[in-house]
């Protein structure tokens, strides 16, 4: 088919901050694709909070138009998200294409996400462009980063190509090459009048339902169409279709090889799935292999400061998971927060975001516990239970057998920096494998380790160690038996769910005495006495007790015996004792921030 001999599908895969969504922003205006007058930075990034952090959230489409040799060549274009939180969003993306550029800061080198981005890569079996960004900065070393990175793929550092995403520079002949270097989308052995696509991703919009995006293997689409989802067996009529340039262009039809939206005007729940696939309602076309359901890595409750917006909590996550197929939700109800839902995450980022998002295009207020991981627990009776948040955590004595999962991780640092490194994966019990030593210096160590010890601020002191040149990347492992148990936190005697969490036998002591001493830093005075206390292995480990606001009582009198004042003290005192047995503190929402993120 002539069509697809003109069509390029690619992605952009890289560690984080190695220039993507710059390359991206210079291929579009190489291609005239957005105007001089509306080019900005981060074209692709249209989330604010993109924008904010400097961060690709979302995967993104895009279409341009390239000429080479006199002949016009589509491109479409993927760019995807470098945090190791978002590798799900990557290995979507790869599954749309049939090359990628393998972007390398020229400044930094190999990273651990670069391999395990190039890793995902090479699983799909596309055609791999080495590609070097950032070469005008200072302190680039493009030689010595070719070299790296030929010896990486087992190239001629001669065929690495090289480009600036600030300048420019290199970015013509970085689309000529992938012109000639990726293969055109298969054409299709279809009926001429049969359909398949593949759903990669999808929006909802409130006037038009869900919009999806496909890659189109097989036939065309056009308006008025009937499809039908494989998985779900809703079927529907096409609104509309079109590509993305970068913003949605309506076109008469999608056709195969090419990447384009599909609105259903479907509005119901549940209906689309990303990995599924989009066929005629009597077509005889197989399903096209989807993608794996990724498994949460994290957990956290999220509770409405105020629960009448349960149900605007509610719908705000349903929204959310109709953009962000990654996010999983279940209600729960605790006896001090009322109603909210358990939510599993992608990772801390992944977290960070969604909370965030909740926050800023929803305007919800919300409680957000601490974030806790997956345990599988063997009770007394033989019974084996998994849990999901620290407040379910059965007592200690109760169970026999506590498992949780661990990762396997790539670090790479300089050799400089080994013996500090070291002592930060000893302390967070870690086991370290093999050790690869790379020309330039640095060194990858091969690690294990749990889970939990990777949430525990692992990434920070990692970086603080390293002066910031420490990479790395991780993937989950298997189940491995912990030696762990809970740790409540009490607020006048009464325990606090939201403090609750599941930490190593052997930190229980200080991680007790150090929530204890921060709670009694933030938590505001009361009128009465509070006793703030941690509890694990069936005793109080670390106590502390907040003073009661005090009132001069007194102050309005103006003489006359001491006994006056005494009365008045006694009344005060009484008081005191009185809201101290009957009193419930009120713990502000800034309170439960700042612990989650402590």
């Amino acid at each position: 088919m002539q069509a697809t001999r003109h069509i390029r599908n690619f992605s952009i895969i890289a560690h984080i901050d190695h220039g993507k969504s710059t390359l991206a922003d210079r291929m579009l205006e190489v291609t005239d694709t957005v105007p001089e007058r509306k080019m900005r930075d981060q074209v692709l990034d249209e989330m604010e909070l993109e924008r904010e952090r400097g961060i690709t959230i979302k995967m993104t489409p895009v279409r341009m138009r390239h000429i080479h040799k006199g002949e016009s060549y589509e491109l479409n274009l993927i760019d995807t998200p470098g945090h190791i939180d978002f590798a799900y969003e990557v290995s979507r993306s790869l599954k749309a294409v049939e090359g990628a550029l393998l972007l390398v800061d020229a400044t930094q080198g190999v990273q651990a996400q670069t391999l395990s981005t190039l890793s995902l890569a090479r699983e799909q079996g596309l055609v791999i462009i080495p590609v070097l960004s950032k070469i005008d900065a200072p302190h680039a070393r493009p030689t010595e980063v070719a070299l790296e990175v030929s010896t990486l793929l087992g190239i001629s550092p001669e065929t690495v190509l090289a480009c600036s995403g600030k300048t420019g520079e290199g970015v013509p002949e970085l689309l000529d090459h992938i012109v000639s270097q990726i293969p055109p989308p298969e054409e299709s052995t279809a009926l001429s009048n049969d359909f398949r696509g593949l759903v990669f991703d999808f929006e909802y919009s409130n006037h038009r339902g869900i919009i999806v995006y496909a890659r189109v293997f097989d036939g065309a689409v056009a308006k008025g169409d009937k499809l039908v989802f494989c998985g779900s067996e809703e079927k529907f009529e096409v609104l509309e279709v079109g590509t993305f340039s970068p913003g949605p262009i309506a076109t008469d039809t999608v056709s195969v090889g090419e990447i384009g939206y599909i609105v259903t005007g479907i509005k119901k729940p549940g209906v689309a799935r990303v990995g599924d696939t989009l066929t005629r309602p009597q077509s005889s076309l197989p399903a096209l292999p989807g993608y794996m359901t990724p498994a949460p890595v994290v957990w956290a409750s999220v509770y409405p400061e105020a629960q009448d917006d349960f149900n605007e909590l509610r719908q705000a996550l349903d929204r959310l998971k109709l953009t962000d197929a990654s996010l999983a939700f279940e209600e729960e109800s605790s006896g001090v927060l009322g109603r909210g839902f358990r939510c599993g995450f992608l990772g801390m980022l992944h977290l960070e975001i969604v909370t965030e998002r909740l926050r800023r295009e929803f305007d919800l207020t919300l409680i957000v516990t601490m974030p806790s991981i997956t345990y599988e627990v063997t009770l007394r009776d033989g019974k084996t239970e998994t849990i999901y948040t620290p407040s379910k955590f059965p007592e200690h004595g109760t169970y026999t057998m506590v498992r949780e999962p661990w990762v396997r991780a790539s670090v790479i640092a300089p050799q400089d920096y080994v013996g500090t490194l070291m002592q930060i994966l000893f302390d967070h019990e870690a086991e370290v494998g093999e050790t690869e030593v790379f020309g330039d210096g640095r060194v990858r160590l091969s690690v294990a380790m749990p889970l939990r010890e990777l949430m525990r601020n692992f990434f920070d002191e990692l970086k603080s160690a390293t002066a910031g040149y420490a990479s790395i990347s991780y993937e989950l492992g298997d189940m491995r038996e912990a030696d762990v148990v809970r740790l409540d936190v009490l607020v006048a005697e009464e325990v606090v769910p939201a403090f609750s969490r599941v930490v190593s036998r052997r930190r229980v002591e200080h991680e007790a005495e150090k929530m204890v001493e921060k709670l009694y830093d933030i938590l505001p005075k009361q009128l009465f006495v509070v006793k703030i206390q941690s509890r694990a292995l069936g005793r109080i480990i670390s106590s502390k007790t907040l003073s009661a606001l005090k009132k001069d009582v007194t102050g309005h009198l103006y003489g006359g015996d001491i006994t006056r004042k005494r009365k008045l003290w006694e009344k005060q005192k009484k008081g005191k004792k009185r809201m101290k047995s009957m009193g419930k503190v009120d713990i502000p929402q800034s309170v439960f921030l700042k612990m989650m993120r402590s």
